[in-house]
């Protein structure tokens, strides 16, 4: 078995919304038979409530302190020998502390496509709230993209969830 992975058995899948990356990565953990996690459903499980529930009563410092926690219980599970491949937030590959914290526990994998591509994907979903004003979601895409590009691959996810899967899996990671 070839392995790229640093010696711990981690993908970590980084991108912005809209970018595919919950899609993705089950799909990846269906091929290669390891636990799928969303971060994001992690988070709501640690902390008893919903990421809306969260940012209303913790603000967004108090969000970002959860899915730091979030993060180092998923690399260190990773580093204990338990496979995985995570779905981490948009925003959580954008801090440096969650970085470090993934820099040993695998691979990161920035799914990345154009800005006018995700803006499509993701501008009807309600849920979205950074996908009501266009401006805003292009602007805070372009402030993430340096932090998404210290990922250790990238892959276009501009085209079809199975054109990006076939694009994971041409990386050879085994």
């Amino acid at each position: 078995m070839r392995i790229k992975l640093k010696g711990s058995p981690g993908i970590f899948i980084v991108g912005f919304m809209g970018c595919g990356k919950s899609t993705a990565g089950r799909a990846l953990s269906r091929r290669i038979g390891w636990k799928f996690v969303d971060l994001d459903d992690e988070i709501e499980r640690r902390a008893g409530k919903s990421i809306a529930a969260i940012f209303d009563e913790d603000g967004e410092d108090g969000f970002r302190d959860h899915e730091h926690e979030a993060v180092k219980e998923q690399a260190g599970l990773v580093l204990r020998g338990r496979p995985r491949v995570v779905a981490l937030g948009g925003g959580t590959f954008a801090f440096a502390r969650n970085r470090r914290a993934l820099e040993n526990a695998g691979v990161s994998i920035w799914l990345d496509a154009a800005a006018d591509t995700l803006w499509r994907r993701i501008s009807d979903q309600d849920h979205r709230p950074l996908a009501r004003d266009r401006k805003a979601y292009a602007d805070l895409l372009d402030s993430r993209r340096p932090a998404y590009a210290q990922a250790d691959f990238r892959v276009d996810a501009g085209g079809s969830p199975a054109e990006t899967l076939a694009r994971i899996a041409a990386l050879e990671l085994f």
